[in-house]
């Protein structure tokens, strides 16, 4: 064998080995993100929303009986759950002049 027959070969099997790694990285899925996901459970409601374009998810909170919403974000240094800012919606509700209804009290208006 000589050394053209030896370097085409080495050639011709680093090609096919980047071709594969190629294919394998193209066909990966896309990763799950969460975003927008709700879920209610009593008196909480949870959604989940990404801030500085899907590099970091939080987790928002109602605690509707408090009229509280709070902001989870992981902390990836630390391992752990951390609040990232907890809102008075009462507040919210008292600017806008919308009434929260009574509880059996029927809110007026058009069903969605």
């Amino acid at each position: 064998m000589d050394n053209k027959n030896f370097a085409i070969g080495i050639l011709s099997t680093t090609a096919v080995i980047l071709f594969v790694g190629l294919i394998v990285i193209n066909t990966r899925p896309d990763p799950a993100l969460a975003s927008g996901m709700t879920n209610s459970g009593g008196p909480y409601q949870m959604t989940v929303g990404s801030i500085d374009g899907n590099v970091e998810e939080v987790v928002y909170v109602i605690n509707a009986p408090m009229q509280r919403l709070l902001a989870y974000r992981f902390n990836p240094n630390s391992g752990a759950i951390d609040i990232m800012q907890g809102f008075d919606l009462t507040s919210l509700r008292e600017q806008s002049g919308s009434k929260t209804p009574q509880r059996g009290q029927r809110p007026r208006g058009r069903r969605p």
